[in-house]
């Protein structure tokens, strides 16, 4: 008999709340299926199933809040069981689930949550602020139609199918709160005031990064690499794509850094157990900004093994599914190392906070003309700057600049990315 356990989706998560299920006990599973809905401080997500089986009991019910390691649900795999209810989980249990891999981004704030009202065989796709909303209503959300992402279903779907039906929505509520004798620094700046979902993602990251710096001795390096040569081969391979399908450079840099990883593993893993674990895998994360603030890291996976468009699409799906509120909890704990880049908003060089268990994370400023000499002449070419934050427990110097080295000579064959 298997177990299904409240898992660890990053390295500030102690409890998480079950917000709903998604099979019935019967149902059979396969590993990486979809079987709940978990909340935590960073937001809602989709928790998969490591195992093949038919579900057993489940053992907790949507709405409450448990402990990292509680045991949610069995799972009938097919070994011998003695047909006892298994123990509840003990605080080893816990503390091993937590030692999981975890990724320490921070928080995805999508609303209030609650079980969704409609009881359809499948999943119907839709933001918690929605079904909380359809819930209030009494609206069905199968009869909704969704203009979000995929069909997805959003708040404003719900208030037209009320208004449609005759319901008026209801008034948000005035907080109740004395009057403040000066006026806030929010409102003086002209900026909303911070909700509270977004306190917790800020005390979600305060968390996760106070616990890098604490924990984590970081050192750092730095290179400009000449794009020069990548960035014509990419407007020659764009020429023959549609728009659809065009590639942006953040690809290529991805994809070397994938590429660099196989080079240089002892960059590619965890420090746990006060030891590196170094992983076979190469998944990396990639920071996402979020509209409402924060940012969150969540993984692409296998990129050393993808192509360079399957790459950018990978980044496109997962930039709008991060922003949608629809990721999955592997997607949260599996990278192996992470990828940052703020050369959107003109920054030159970034210097990164490790998420840990992580040992390294890289960055990436903007793409800009420089100075360049090669050969004893001075001309102007494309670069960027590239820099890695790696852990010295794990590594030295030495291994970080022959990551560099492996990442620069990857991007100046960009036909063999």
């Amino acid at each position: 008999m298997g177990e299904f356990r409240m898992p660890s989706l990053g390295a500030d998560m102690e409890t998480g709340k079950l917000v709903e299920w998604l099979v019935v006990p019967g149902q059979r599973v396969r590993r990486g299926d979809i079987v709940a809905m978990v909340e935590t401080q960073k937001g809602l997500f989709e928790v998969e199933i490591f195992a093949d089986g038919v579900m057993g009991e489940l053992l907790v019910q949507p709405g409450q809040t448990v402990p990292v390691g509680t045991l949610l649900a069995t799972i009938d795999n097919g070994t011998a069981g003695t047909g006892e209810k298994p123990p509840a989980p003990t605080d080893s249990a816990a503390g091993r689930a937590k030692a999981e891999p975890e990724t320490a981004a921070s928080a995805l704030t999508t609303g209030t949550s609650a079980p969704s009202p409609a009881a359809t065989p499948g999943r119907i796709a839709s933001s918690p602020s929605a079904r909380q909303l359809a819930l209030e209503l009494g609206i069905d959300l199968a009869k909704v139609t969704g203009t979000g992402p995929h069909g997805a279903i959003g708040r404003g779907d719900v208030e037209a199918a009320a208004r449609a039906a005759g319901t008026k929505p209801p008034a948000a509520a005035e907080p109740v709160s004395p009057a403040p004798t000066e006026p806030s620094a929010e409102k003086a700046a002209g900026k909303p005031a911070p909700t509270a979902a977004m306190k917790a993602m800020r005390q979600a990251i305060a968390a996760a990064v106070s616990r890098s710096n604490r924990e984590i001795p970081h050192y750092y390096l730095e290179t400009e690499i000449d794009l020069s040569k990548p960035l014509q081969w990419l407007k020659e391979e764009n020429s023959k794509r549609s728009l659809r399908e065009r590639i942006l450079p953040v690809a290529l840099l991805v994809k070397a850094v994938a590429l660099a990883l196989r080079e240089v593993p002892e960059l590619n893993g965890f420090w746990q157990n006060d030891q590196l674990e170094v992983r076979p895998d190469i998944h990396i994360g990639f920071a996402v900004a979020l509209r409402q603030g924060g940012l969150i890291a969540p993984a692409v996976h296998h990129v050393d093994q993808l192509g360079v468009g399957e790459v950018m699409e990978r980044l496109a799906d997962l930039i709008e599914r991060t922003r949608g509120g629809h990721l999955r909890s592997s997607e949260l704990t599996d990278a192996t190392m992470s990828v940052t880049s703020l050369g959107d908003r003109g920054v030159r060089t970034v210097y990164g906070v490790i998420y840990p268990p992580q040992v390294a994370l890289v960055g990436f400023g903007c793409i800009g003309e420089r100075p360049w000499a090669e050969d004893g002449m001075l001309g102007v070419r494309r670069c960027v700057t590239a820099t890695l934050a790696a852990d010295h427990r794990a590594t030295d110097g030495h291994q970080g600049a022959l990551f560099l080295e492996a990442l620069t000579r990857h991007l100046h064959l960009p036909e063999a990315l």
